[in-house]
């Protein structure tokens, strides 16, 4: 096989019908570190929103529990990219991550925005990182296949372009990224779990190194001092120089998966997906249910 074989593979697709083949060939064949390294920061950014790193941080998993929750997150959604939404796997999966965000007061709008970092997010790494970029193709495929998990998940007015999943993204943003204590939290939170996963020396290089990845709004956001402008051009350019020696490289002949990843230690005797998560009661300190904005007929599903 050669290097390009897998993409000719999943043009000869049709992306509205076989979404979930080509999806699943792109992330697991074609850019599995790249999407887990894209999503991390999919995620990241929804701490920039208030309503969403508030509930995080007074919910403590993220804070006092980032390893789980980070482990649970990925586990869960690549339970449905493995074995899809109707096998038994997939539907499981799925209904944790629904018991879990009925818990919750969330808007429509702000779980639409988590869907939305899980589209264009990727695409946007790849093109800054990738050995190549996404094709109008693999696009589209992208955004039906999470326009399906959003559906199952009770989200309305889910975009239903790739185009439509960007332009709601960056409007989003644009309306309600700012400052909030709880946010900051989750976020720091976050950054010390990455660089946890190496060497204790090396802990203030890759926060450095975090930092230069972020843009300037979402730095912002957080009120993270930006990293200087050589530093942001070396860690860019380390990550531009790895696309472009994994193009260089054989084909993947065995698809990786989220549950493969070193950075996932939860569960080193294996793990049941139906026992993965949260179970917040409703009422109590591990679930409460503030400041939110409330959009009527909403599913009520904060991030994993």
């Amino acid at each position: 096989m050669q290097r390009y074989d897998r993409l000719k593979e999943i043009l000869r697709l049709d992306a509205d019908q076989d979404f979930l083949t080509i999806y699943r060939l792109t992330s697991t064949y074609e850019f599995p570190w790249d999407f887990t390294r894209a999503l991390e920061f999919a995620l990241y950014r929804t701490y920039a929103v208030p309503a969403i790193g508030r509930l995080l941080a007074e919910t403590a998993e993220f804070t006092d529990r980032p390893q789980r929750r980070y482990d649970d997150t990925a586990l869960l959604l690549d339970a449905v990219l493995e074995h899809g939404f109707e096998s038994d796997t997939g539907r499981t999966a799925i209904r944790r991550i629904n018991q879990m965000h009925r818990s919750y007061d969330i808007a429509n709008e702000d779980m639409r925005y988590v869907l939305c970092t899980f589209v264009v997010i990727p695409k946007r790494w790849l093109d800054a990182y990738g050995w190549r970029p996404l094709t109008a193709h693999e696009r589209r495929a992208c955004a039906r296949y999470y326009a399906t998990l959003g559906s199952h998940m009770g989200i309305k007015d889910i975009p239903d372009s790739f185009e439509e999943f960007e332009a709601t993204l960056d409007a989003y943003e644009k309306e309600h990224f700012g400052f909030d204590e709880g946010g900051r939290k989750v976020a720091d939170a976050t950054l010390d779990l990455m660089a946890s996963w190496y060497p204790a020396p090396l802990a203030p290089v890759l926060r450095t190194a975090s930092l230069a990845l972020l843009d300037d709004p979402l730095l912002s956001a957080f009120r993270y001092t930006p990293p200087s402008p050589a530093v942001r051009r070396l860690v860019r350019g380390a990550l531009r120089l790895r696309g472009r020696a994994v193009r260089l490289l054989p084909p993947r002949r065995a698809p990786h998966y989220a549950r493969q990843n070193p950075e996932i230690k939860s569960y080193p005797g294996g793990y049941d997906v139906g026992e993965l998560g949260t179970r917040p009661v409703p009422g109590s300190g591990g679930c409460p249910v503030p400041h939110q904005r409330r959009a009527e007929g909403a599913g009520a599903q904060p991030p994993a």
